[in-house]
């Protein structure tokens, strides 16, 4: 997996080149060291992240990753008190006003949740079966639709959520008891063969009245619905995004699925090409589909298309047939790659941090409940547990990716210093101070920007700048991953 110049601080020859090109860091003795010293963040190990005061720069905001919980339009003292204390304050309405909305229904939730210290993540907005099968109706469906939106731009909602299937294959789910590892927790399993009143799900007919279509009727289906909702959402500064089928099993009874691959996915995207039409990535549902979430979620982030975040893991048995989601500590998705790799993109939107496991501490206390309760759902003891690791993951990532960043501050102080005594030309500096720009984006950029900053190095005629440059870039290139 591709990572960027950040990934990994090594000491040893790293350190030796940063002293030979007169700088130091933390843990060598030096100002940096002593600065964090003052600051209370450096450790005895060497390479903590002494530019970063805790818990101030690690903590959630307008410009991070947000977490967020399903809440009403209208909650209980009792859930914005249950929330609040846990630390969240992103709501996401799971009982949106019937269609179409209006900006001032909109703006009073707005006002109501926000006097309650909370903000409004995103909207969820039903997708009508008249809509998905192509059936009488839809037009009008369809104009309700672009009205809530025009109606969420104005009060100011940044992301509407929606799903896009004819069923969802729910028969298929089942619990699975860890015995071993976790002592009796309880996890949401998904089997394609698993029998329901003598059939397996995958061959379990479609529900009365529920016509057959193939994959082609539905995506035409599909496109005709965004072609017609996109500039919309697009004019009112509003992100639409739809969550991948889950189960993404290829058929559900009956009908093909058009949001069940990464192909799928693609397709969404490249469909319409808008930052409005995008999507909820998924730790969950992407390894579900046999693809690796990190990956996908890179990919999605370089066509600005992550509008919504979903935050679960799970072990896979067989690609979209038999899977188990378990916590978020043990399953197939790195989940701190995935948080670093948001805040690495500047995401700012939300973070669902989803599907508590059943534990006991729930089902003693009767909290088990929703639609996963007796399929290995959880309870509120469960929605903590996933709460707090998604912050402790959030805060790491942070601290990973702020507190690294002066490595390339002081190469560039370095390329300052020798350009203020005349010993580097003004466009070399140029050169030189773009490439560092270039080595902090994304991974893939950075070992050829690396490579630049080094050949205009190489090329200073200034013996003590030349050396200095040179070792830097050597340290610098060190960070790189082999």
């Amino acid at each position: 997996m591709a990572q960027s110049r950040r990934d990994v601080l090594r000491q040893g020859a790293s350190l030796a080149a940063v002293s030979a090109a007169g700088l130091t860091i933390a843990g060598s003795g030096g100002p940096a060291a002593a600065e964090a010293s003052e600051a209370g963040t450096a450790g005895s190990s060497g390479l903590p992240y002494p530019y970063l005061k805790w818990p101030e720069q690690v903590k959630e905001s307008a410009n991070t990753p947000r977490l967020c919980q399903w809440f009403s339009r209208n909650p209980s003292q009792a859930t914005v008190r249950r929330w609040r204390q846990a630390g969240v304050t992103g709501a996401l309405i799971t009982n949106p006003p019937p269609l179409p909305w209006t900006a001032a229904t909109l703006i009073a939730d707005r006002q109501r949740l926000e006097a309650a210290g909370l903000h409004i993540t995103a909207y969820l907005i039903n997708i009508t079966d008249s809509i998905v099968r192509g059936q009488e109706g839809r037009d009008q469906q369809i104009e309700y639709i672009r009205q809530s939106l025009v109606a969420a731009g104005q009060a100011g909602i940044r992301v509407v959520e929606y799903n896009f299937y004819v069923h969802r294959l729910t028969e298929g789910y089942y619990e699975l008891i860890d015995d071993e590892d976790r002592l009796g927790a309880g996890y949401t399993a998904f089997d394609y063969h698993r029998e329901v009143d003598g059939v397996p799900v995958k061959d379990l007919p479609p529900r009365p009245g529920t016509p057959l279509l193939t994959y082609e009727q539905i995506w035409d289906n599909y496109k005709y619905f965004l072609d017609r909702v996109v500039p919309v959402a697009e004019a009112a500064g509003v992100r639409l995004a739809v969550h991948p089928n889950d189960p993404p099993a290829v058929i559900s009874r009956g009908n093909p699925q058009v949001l069940a691959s990464v192909a799928d996915w693609k397709r969404l995207i490249d469909t319409y090409d808008s930052p409005a039409n995008g999507l909820t990535v998924h730790a969950g549902v992407t390894p579900e589909v046999g693809h690796d979430a990190v990956e996908f979620l890179r990919y999605v982030g370089a066509k600005d298309r992550v509008n919504h975040i979903h935050y679960r893991n799970v072990t896979v048995d067989k690609p979209r047939e038999r899977y188990a989601e378990v916590f978020p500590d043990n399953g197939e998705t790195d989940m701190f790659a995935f948080m670093r790799e948001l805040v690495r993109q500047g995401y700012d939107r939300g973070v669902l941090a989803e599907h508590p496991r059943a534990l006991d501490f729930d089902r003693e206390n009767g909290s088990i409940g929703g639609q996963y309760a007796g399929v290995g759902g959880g309870g509120h003891g469960g929605e903590l547990y996933d709460t707090g690791y998604a912050r402790a993951m959030l805060q790491a990532a942070l601290i990973m990716e702020r507190g690294r960043r002066p490595v390339l501050d002081d190469a560039e102080a370095l390329v300052n210093r020798f350009y203020a005594a005349g010993a580097v030309k003004l466009a070399d500096r140029a050169r030189m101070r773009a490439s560092l720009e270039a080595a902090d984006r994304l991974a893939e950029q950075s070992e050829a920007a690396i490579d630049r900053f080094a050949d205009v190095a190489e090329g200073v005629d200034d013996a003590e700048a030349h050396a200095s440059l040179t070792s830097m870039a050597a340290y610098l290139k060190a960070q790189l991953p082999t």
